[in-house]
């Protein structure tokens, strides 16, 4: 959580550092310890950590080390001062011939353009990259928007692995009661 003398921009750009006897870190798959700015999953210890799922040792064990890091299946990175950015879920990372990409990241590089209003990007499967990205975009009213000047604008703003191979144009995407893009539902709309 913040502290009481953080500046306006940690507030407003962090979740805060740990505090109350928590323990954060961050790590790769393999489960390395990453240095401050690297981004991996983020990890906690603590006191108010539940210690595991009601009669669901399996569940328990995929999630908690026996020395008691949970794996939050949140993606983020700490700030040298230890503040925390969560920026994605683990779930919806797309590999892309093996890079990991983070479908915020070309999400907010899309939604850099004037003629966008919301989009969301998931992960399709592709023969010869395991899988690429397929970005769902609502377009503003009013602009013209089509896939091709989507996709040249992300070559613009991305490295070439995380553009995204196919853009679809949506008049809206389907958000549950609080306002959430259901990704779910967008990759069951791929799968059909």
């Amino acid at each position: 959580m913040c502290k009481a003398g953080d500046d306006a921009e940690t507030i407003s750009h962090t979740s805060g550092c740990a505090t109350a006897e928590f323990e954060l870190r961050i790590a790769d798959a393999e489960g390395n310890v990453l240095p401050a700015g690297e981004a991996g999953e983020i990890q906690l210890r603590g006191p108010n950590v539940m210690v595991g799922y009601l009669d669901d040792p399996e569940a328990t064990a995929a999630a908690i080390e026996p020395d008691g890091w949970f794996h939050t299946g949140d993606v983020g990175h700490l700030d040298e001062r230890g503040y925390l950015t969560i920026t994605d879920r683990l779930k919806d990372m797309i590999t892309v011939g093996g890079f990991n990409v983070y479908p915020a990241e070309v999400e907010n590089a899309i939604l850099g353009l004037d003629e966008v209003v919301e989009c969301a990007v998931v992960g399709i499967p592709e023969e010869r990259l395991g899988e690429v990205g397929l970005a769902y975009v609502v377009g503003r009213d009013g602009h013209s928007l089509d896939a091709a000047s989507v996709i040249a604008a992300c070559r613009e703003r991305l490295a070439n692995f995380k553009v995204p191979r196919q853009v679809e144009i949506l008049d809206e995407l389907p958000h549950n009661a609080a306002g959430k893009v259901l990704k779910r539902e967008l990759r069951q709309r791929t799968a059909a």
